[in-house]
């Protein structure tokens, strides 16, 4: 037995669904013990968020915007940081979240800061989410698909932070970006 046989990873793959955001498979994996095991796999292309800054970001407690958007999964409206899929395989992050904040918010970034990348849920999906903070916007122009319905919410972080700790933020997402931008980059 070779060296790349006891490594943990992918040993097969059996597409179950190929999605227009999803694509689902079973995955025969190797665990780092050396025992093999089927997993539940989705993969997903990725996505861009950004927090839009709408005040001085050092002041004591900037104003921000959220969107409340409607979620067939969570059963009913979150509040939430726009975010957005690429438009195609290999878009650069930072476009993504440029096109997405517009489209959702009518604003357009003067400054795009990159804070982190996190995965959403690593126990069954690749998925990462590259996360922004939006300063010195201006208006643009909103683009809704289809299937979004989203109206924006300005709020200082402070009650943003609030929310989150009494749960009416229950977005990954949005509570990453917002304790990110909270704890690192914003207020005097």
């Amino acid at each position: 037995m070779s060296d790349n046989d006891t490594q943990p990873g992918l040993i097969s793959r059996r597409p179950i669904h190929q999605g227009r955001i999803v694509d689902l498979s079973i995955d025969t994996v190797r665990f780092p013990n050396g025992s093999v095991g089927e997993l539940e796999m989705i993969r997903h292309s990725g996505a861009s968020a950004v927090l839009p800054v709408l005040s001085d970001p050092a002041a004591p407690d900037p104003q921000i915007l959220l969107i409340r958007q409607y979620r067939y999964a969570a059963g009913g409206f979150l509040l939430e940081v726009p975010a957005g899929r690429p438009d195609h395989p290999g878009e650069d992050w930072e476009v993504c979240a440029r096109r997405e904040l517009e489209e959702e918010t009518g604003l357009v970034a003067g400054e795009l800061r990159y804070l982190t990348t996190i995965f959403t849920t690593p126990g069954f999906t690749d998925e990462r989410i590259h996360l922004y903070l939006a300063l010195d916007v201006r208006t643009g122009a909103t683009s809704f698909d289809h299937d979004e319905f989203i109206e924006p919410v300005t709020l200082p972080i402070s009650e943003a932070l609030t929310k989150i700790r009494d749960g009416e933020i229950t977005d990954a997402k949005t509570i990453c970006t917002i304790l990110y931008a909270a704890g690192f980059l914003l207020g005097g």
